[in-house]
């Protein structure tokens, strides 16, 4: 008996340590601090901004590669105001318009493979105009409780359509295409920013994660009609989506 003691008053022991220690750890929750997040943009702010984008371009024979002998003009615009309202601390929603136009003119140009194996185009002329209203909503996080740097995600809700317009040749060899589209974006766009003052900041964001539908009618020659459907998902970086911009915080 007296043996039999001795063997079970270690194993006692050791479950009683083991009930004390999880009952403490029941107690006393692990805490990472983050139960009280630095007020980044306070509840009130308005959030402002836009961004204008303009490019041209103009070749005399110019030559690249496999492209020889291109006369041409081209350019693009887009506009882009941004409007947000921060409805809590952290946290804010609003949205954005994007305004784009672009043009290409080639007069001539020769896609030259090899000696016998070559493309000539010439008279072709597009033109196109986009626009789009895009629905966001941020979450903003202080960077080591600093008041000047921080990151924040936008999710991001976007509807859009556009015309456009292509032609090549001219006079009786004169074809063109007519184009409307309508599409529809939802994503994900973490971004950095960094305040330059009270009141401004740059921002910086990528797109990462996103689903998009896009729906295209086509008409050439005003007799042969088309229709083009497309879906895209995209789980990875975009690097196509990355934006820079100035936004003011009132």
């Amino acid at each position: 008996m007296k043996r039999l003691s001795l063997i079970l008053l270690p194993a006692l022991l050791s479950a009683a340590a083991l009930l004390s220690t999880s009952s403490a750890s029941a107690q006393q929750p692990f805490e990472r601090g983050m139960t009280t997040p630095v007020t980044f943009v306070p509840k009130g702010q308005w959030i402002t901004g836009i961004s204008v984008n303009y490019a041209a371009a103009s070749h005399d024979n110019y030559q690249f590669f496999i492209f020889e002998g291109i006369d041409g003009k081209s350019y693009s615009f887009k506009i882009s105001p941004m409007l947000m309202f921060a409805f809590k601390d952290n946290l804010a929603a609003g949205a954005r318009f994007a305004y784009t136009r672009s043009m290409v003119q080639l007069d001539r140009g020769s896609l030259v493979l090899d000696s016998e194996t070559s493309y000539d185009v010439d008279h072709l002329y597009s033109i196109s105009h986009n626009y789009a209203m895009t629905g966001a909503f941020r979450n903003y996080i202080s960077l080591g409780g600093s008041n000047r740097f921080g990151i924040f995600n936008e999710v991001q809700l976007q509807l859009g359509g556009g015309q456009s317009k292509l032609s090549n040749g001219t006079g009786r060899n004169l074809t063109g295409t007519y184009q409307r589209n309508f599409n529809m974006n939802v994503g994900v766009a973490p971004g950095l920013i960094m305040f330059l003052s009270n009141y401004s900041a740059i921002e910086v964001n990528v797109g990462v994660l996103g689903f998009s539908y896009r729906h295209t009618h086509a008409i050439t020659n005003q007799v042969y009609e088309a229709d083009l459907k497309a879906n895209h998902a995209n789980f990875k970086v975009n690097l196509f989506s990355i934006t820079f911009g100035v936004a003011f915080y009132l």
